[in-house]
């Protein structure tokens, strides 16, 4: 069972998720979500989810491998956070997860009753919207927790403006 949102009680804000990794449209997410954030008083949540099967070595290996991949989702984190800043002035909140992706934004979404909206962009290739559109917006979309806003990845900063 999912926690009751209280993004409308007094006292907290409504924030908007969105997952940060390297894809193009991952960019058209962060705008969408930090504009929309700002326009009604929300929160942008960057998240960034460490793959766990990356580090199955020995252990100094593994603690340089996760140390490593730490460094590069603070980097990536950074970059968004600077960009969701520029588009909207608003200060976003960022956070690290490790493990399945799917099971990190849930476990998101369950700890934090403030999260209302994750916010995904859907990409531009020819084997469709991105693997983690598929996942959410498919089978379970009928059993998310909370709505799932998807921004086309081919619309540019001034027409995410107008819609956010």
């Amino acid at each position: 069972m999912v926690a009751i949102r209280k993004s409308n009680e007094e006292g907290h804000r409504r924030k908007f998720l969105v997952i940060v990794d390297d894809t193009p449209e991952c960019d058209r997410a962060i705008v969408y979500a930090a504009k929309r954030a700002a326009r009604t008083g929300g929160v942008l949540l960057l998240l960034y989810v460490i793959a766990q099967g990356d580090f199955q070595h020995w252990l100094g290996v593994e603690e340089i491998m996760r140390a490593e991949a730490k460094e590069k989702a603070d980097q990536t984190l950074a970059k968004a956070a600077d960009r969701g800043r520029s588009v909207a002035r608003t200060e976003p909140e960022c956070i690290v997860g490790e493990g399945n992706t799917s099971e990190v934004i849930l476990d998101i979404i369950d700890s934090d009753p403030d999260v209302a909206i994750l916010v995904l962009a859907a990409g531009l290739s020819n084997e469709g919207p991105g693997p983690l559109v598929a996942s959410i917006a498919g089978k379970s979309s009928g059993n998310f927790p909370i709505p799932v806003t998807i921004v086309p990845g081919n619309l540019d900063d001034e027409s995410i403006a107008a819609l956010a």
